[in-house]
């Protein structure tokens, strides 16, 4: 087979047109086909090969989870990639995918540069990606197409770039224990008094956050908008940080669920639910005493300044 295709599936069509533009822009010469849910997909792929599916999870007459099961059973899918789009992050769910054969994940909403590094993940794994490096091999080295799904999803409004964490010689800090003082965190990234503060540490960047909700499982965040998305199932350091004395604790966590704080495509907010792995008794304790005093309980207006 001389050319690479791609079957995206999805009942919204913004996301498929998002998901092609995006792989055209940076795979010359690929091929993309469509389909608005699990059944109708079924049917392209009764009929034509290819050689990736990526597939939403939420769909009507069939669902992604379905699909896939179907897909595996079929013998020229069977070495196939697969990869899940879908902002679903429980635990249950992510072991339903693995179990019925799931290559890999998506999580919404992503940036063209993340939809890429996935897709070349997948391809490279079966040999297909060298077709498309031997098509155009300059143009596949350049990254200048990374900010395209970011523009459309904000409406063409511009986003604020979030720097990337330092290198360490050491993973993140996913095991260090509670800190009784802190450095004292600079006034103009200071939260409004009574709101919680915290930091929410990502694989590759930090983003200043605010505790809408907190409990002993799980945490809602608030956080700005940036090129730099947090995406669903990524392993995270919650820093929450309370009291005159800056109290800090570090909670290894997981990203469960994204969604925008407004009703719109162009939402400088985003609520970002984590749920935590951590069992350290000093940590849970320090978390109790938050929910105690109530002052992670405050909710956030985006507007307040």
């Amino acid at each position: 087979m001389s050319k690479v295709s791609v079957l995206v599936v999805d009942d919204a069509s913004f996301i498929r047109d998002l998901v092609k533009k995006g792989l055209r822009s940076y795979f010359p010469g690929i091929v993309t086909d469509e389909a608005v849910n699990g059944r109708k997909a079924q049917q392209v792929l009764a009929n034509q090969t290819f050689d990736l599916v990526l597939c939403d999870w939420e769909m009507p007459e069939m669902s992604g989870l379905e699909l896939l099961v179907w897909f595996r059973e079929q013998p020229q899918y069977a070495k196939v990639p697969f990869i899940m789009v879908t902002s679903r992050g429980d635990k249950e769910n992510v072991v339903q995918a693995i179990q019925a054969g799931v290559s890999d994940y998506i999580g919404k909403p992503f940036t063209n540069e993340q939809l890429i590094t996935k897709v070349k993940k997948a391809l490279s794994r079966t040999g297909r990606l060298a077709v498309l490096e031997a098509a155009a091999p300059n143009r596949m080295l350049s990254t200048g197409t990374a900010n395209d799904s970011l523009s459309v999803l904000t409406g063409g409004k511009p986003a604020e770039t979030a720097p990337r964490a330092a290198p360490s010689a050491q993973p993140a800090a996913f095991s260090s224990p509670l800190i009784n003082q802190a450095p004292p965190v600079p006034a103009k990234s200071a939260a409004p008094k009574g709101r919680g503060q915290g930091r929410l540490r990502l694989p590759n960047a930090e983003m200043d956050c605010v505790i809408k909700a907190i409990s002993l499982k799980e945490a809602a965040l608030v956080v700005r908008r940036t090129e730099i998305l947090p995406q669903i199932l990524d392993s995270v350091v919650l820093d929450l940080e309370q009291g005159e004395t800056a109290e800090v604790a570090r909670l290894n966590a997981y990203i469960h669920s994204l969604t925008a704080v407004d009703a719109s495509p162009d939402s400088e907010w985003l609520q970002v639910n984590c749920r935590f792995v951590d069992k350290d008794p000093q940590k849970m304790d320090y978390i109790s005493r938050l929910i105690a005093r109530g002052t992670a309980q405050k909710h956030f207006v985006p507007s307040a300044k």
